[in-house]
This record gives C-alpha cells, sequence and structure tokens, in this order.
C-alpha cells in the first residue's frame, strides 16, 4: 500500500507541474521530451546490475518499453488535441475512463476475482471520476471529433494493460528500474524524432524554462510508473483494485491540491465527485 499510495502522490505532483507550465509560460511538448530524457536517467541510477545492451536485447521484456514508449508520445499528443478539440475535461476522463481496460483484463486473463461491494465500488470511482473531472458548465462534442477521445481512452488502457502484463509475465524485481527507464526513453527518441519533424517547418529553440520544467515533471513522472508496478508486485490487491484506487486517488487528491494551491473553485458536481471518489476507494480497498 505504500508503493500505491507513492505512485498517487507522484502522479499528483506530476499534475501541480503542469499547472505550473501555464505559469511560468512553459511549452510543454519541449519540456515533455526532456521529462522523459530525465525520466530515463532516474531509472539508470536506481538500476543496480550492469547496464549491457547485449543482455537487455536478449530479455523477454526488451520490445516492450519500445512500443510503450511510442505509444506514451502518441498518447500525449492525442490527449493536447483532445483538450483543444473537446475540452480539457473531456481529455481528463478520457484519460481516467481507461482503467475499465486493465480491470476488464485483470478478471480475464489473470482470473482475478471482485466481491460485489468492490464491483460497486468501481462502478462509483468511475461516476466519481466523471464528476470531479468536470470543469465546463456543459460539454458539447460533434460526433465527428468523437474519434480524439475514444482513441486517448484505449491507448491510456493499453498502456495500464501493458504494464501489468509485463509485470505479471516479464519482470523480476531487480528489472523494475531499467524497465522503467528504457520506456521513457524509448518515448524521449520518439519525441526527439518529432520535434525533429516539426522543426522543419519550425525551427527549434533552447528555452531554459523548458529545460528546467522537464528536469521538474521527469522525476515524480518515472517514479509514477515504478511505483505502481512495485503495488503491482506486492499481491495484497488484485490489479483491478490497485488501478481503481489509484485512478481515482489521484483525481481526489489532484482536486485538492488545486483548491490548497491554485485556489481552484469546485462546483457542487465536483464537490460530490470527491465524496464518491473517497467512498469507492473504502469499498474497493476494505471489502
Amino acid at each position: 500500500m505504500i508503493a500505491l499510495a507513492l505512485s498517487v502522490l507522484s502522479s499528483t505532483l506530476i499534475f501541480v507541474v503542469f499547472k505550473l507550465y501555464d505559469v511560468y509560460k512553459v511549452q510543454t511538448l519541449y519540456a515533455i521530451v526532456v521529462n522523459y530524457m530525465v525520466a530515463c536517467i532516474t531509472g539508470f541510477f536506481l538500476y543496480e546490475g550492469s547496464v549491457e545492451v547485449r543482455q537487455l536485447v536478449n530479455t523477454s521484456w526488451f520490445w516492450g518499453p519500445i512500443l510503450m514508449g511510442v505509444l506514451f508520445i502518441t498518447i500525449f499528443n492525442l490527449m493536447a488535441k483532445t483538450a483543444q478539440v473537446a475540452g480539457v475535461s473531456v481529455a481528463s476522463v478520457a484519460t481516467k475512463m481507461s482503467l475499465v481496460i486493465p480491470v476488464i483484463f485483470g478478471i480475464w486473463l489473470y482470473n482475478e476475482s471482485l466481491t460485489w461491494i468492490q464491483v460497486i465500488g468501481i462502478t462509483l470511482a468511475l461516476v466519481a471520476v466523471y464528476l470531479a473531472s468536470l470543469k465546463e458548465k456543459h460539454i458539447v462534442i460533434n460526433r465527428k471529433d468523437l474519434l480524439l477521445p475514444f482513441l486517448v481512452f484505449l491507448g491510456s488502457g493499453i498502456i495500464d494493460t501493458s504494464i501489468k502484463y509485463f509485470e505479471e509475465l516479464h519482470l523480476t524485481d531487480e528489472d523494475v528500474p531499467i524497465f522503467s527507464s528504457m520506456i521513457f526513453g524509448c518515448a524521449a527518441l520518439s519525441g526527439v524524432l518529432f520535434i525533429g519533424i516539426r522543426s522543419k517547418k519550425k525551427p527549434l529553440k533552447i528555452n531554459f524554462k523548458n529545460i528546467l520544467g522537464g528536469i521538474a515533471l521527469g522525476v515524480p513522472n518515472y517514479f509514477s510508473i515504478y511505483f505502481i508496478i512495485r503495488a503491482l508486485r506486492s499481491d495484497l490487491l488484485s490489479s483491478a483494485a490497485i488501478f481503481t484506487l489509484n485512478n481515482v486517488a489521484i483525481v481526489m487528491l489532484s482536486t485538492l491540491m488545486g483548491i490548497l494551491l491554485f485556489k481552484e473553485k469546485l462546483s457542487p458536481k465536483n464537490w460530490g465527485g470527491v465524496a464518491l471518489a473517497i467512498l469507492s476507494i473504502i469499498l474497493v480497498a476494505l471489502f
């Protein structure tokens, strides 16, 4: 449970850093790429074994970080596009609602079981995520724009499901730091390629704020993945319960941090979401 709590805290710090990007006018895309580089380096420092390319290539999980790294940068850009086209709330809801995918796969592939009370808790968690994320008074999405939030929902769910798959079948405790590091390393390479293609139209300018913003984001970003894998390896709860608790607790804590640090105001629906989030955590964790 300590690992899960640290994963939630790390993910919430990511939210705080993103908020500060708006305050200090940090260019998100460039900072994100720097963040992936920093997260990769952080993992290498934590890895106690020797880093040999031949040895890594021969591992059963080597191809996983490559695919997930590409998916990380792709989903990030889709989230940004969704926020621009359909609104921030839609992007947030699509991301957090994706917890349904690893929950279903956990029950189907790994024969995990849930009590009826936990099922009710997960259902309440989905409602809580929606209500707590609702910022606009009215959300209107054109039919042609439904593809974007669906792709964010699907991609985010695939990432969480992939993490569980590799943790369950391929990783040892010693592999976790280097596995997490390689995910971010591959995401960084994908981001560099993306920026390189983009710079042909718009020349790249080095900005100290973007680098500093990337460093501030990279460390908690790494530990958000590192600790969620540790939580999955603890066997105290099913992966369905862990992903539910993780997503709902992040929404709840991020909402409270927004109130305390950025003086955000919540609507009655938002407060209802926070209350349901607390109730769902109690039902999933204690029963």
